[in-house]
């Protein structure tokens, strides 16, 4: 899935011709209303590859379905136009399948640019974590990555609740089994919800250390920076009612607005001291609480 990331997207195509050998695949490119000249970049220098166009953004969900329905292959990998395979990455994330076939999805292990460490899988959403992480006192009780895993947590192949959809492969009769990823989701979550049904229908999850991706976190979402937080909380709360209850979604909905206003107040009174760049960023985050709150 692609929206105007042309040039990440060059490099992510690239490195999957590069990387990939001796196997065989096929590549599909779900455009999503991109602006930016993607389309034509990819008529012009991958003309082997499947392209869906979208005349407009459709969100990560219902895009990926799109390209899993268009696919063929026994093996679907999920890659983001901002992640780029490493040699092997793909090879070992196939190995994975063909030797343990109680597993259902695995996922890579993802990296800064600069080869630095970054978080790749995490523990389900609950509604104590997740009262933690908006008053940050998650900080405090569990570091900083969390409910992800610290680069110490992340070296070796372990079973957990979620990878991280940036370079997700999943085996098609898993999908058989629980459907296609949940449209209802827009952006954020969508993978969670898959692993979480993957797992209940007995399947495992597994990361895997030794299939490296390079992953240039965020870059479609920074073309709409003030929607990220509605978007993202929106979909927490749809993660909490389908999975935890209706109490749970409730609960977390009341929290989420009362955190929410205490936020917006103190970004408020920040700008009104600021100068510069940091009262810029005031304001966006002023702006951002804001659409929040008129959604919820």
């Amino acid at each position: 899935m692609s929206w105007n990331t042309r040039e990440l997207l060059r490099q992510c195509l690239r490195a999957v011709q590069e990387t990939i050998d001796g196997i065989t695949y096929e590549v599909i490119v779900v455009d999503n209303g991109s602006t930016d000249g993607s389309r034509e970049m990819l008529r012009a220098e991958f003309p082997g590859t499947i392209l869906i166009e979208n005349a407009e953004n459709q969100g990560f969900a219902r895009a990926n379905n799109q390209g899993i329905r268009a696919s063929r292959g026994r093996y679907i990998l999920l890659l983001n136009s901002d992640a780029i395979l490493r040699p092997g990455a793909a090879a070992r994330m196939i190995r994975e399948f063909e030797t343990h076939p109680a597993t259902g999805i695995v996922g890579a292990r993802l990296v800064n640019p600069d080869g630095s460490f970054q978080a790749s899988y995490a523990d389900f959403p609950t509604l104590l974590g997740e009262f933690l992480l908006l008053t940050r006192l998650s900080r405090i009780v569990h570091g900083p990555t969390f409910p992800s895993y610290p680069d110490r947590a992340s070296r070796t192949r372990r079973e957990v609740d979620w990878v991280f959809g940036a370079c997700l492969m999943i085996r098609r009769t898993a999908i058989e089994t629980v459907g296609l990823l949940d449209e209802e989701y827009f952006m954020y979550t969508e993978e969670t919800d898959w692993c979480f049904r993957v797992r209940q229908a007995g399947w495992s999850v597994i990361y895997l250390p030794d299939a490296e991706v390079i992953h240039w976190s965020g870059q479609s979402a920074q073309n709409a920076p003030e929607r990220k937080r509605s978007q993202l909380y929106r979909s927490k709360w749809l993660f909490m009612r389908k999975h935890r209850g209706a109490a749970a979604a409730f609960i977390f909905h009341v929290a989420l607005i009362a955190v929410s206003w205490l936020k917006l107040g103190a970004w408020m009174l920040r700008g009104v001291f600021a100068r510069g760049d940091e009262r810029q960023h005031s304001l966006q985050q002023v702006r951002s609480y804001r659409l929040l709150l008129g959604q919820l």
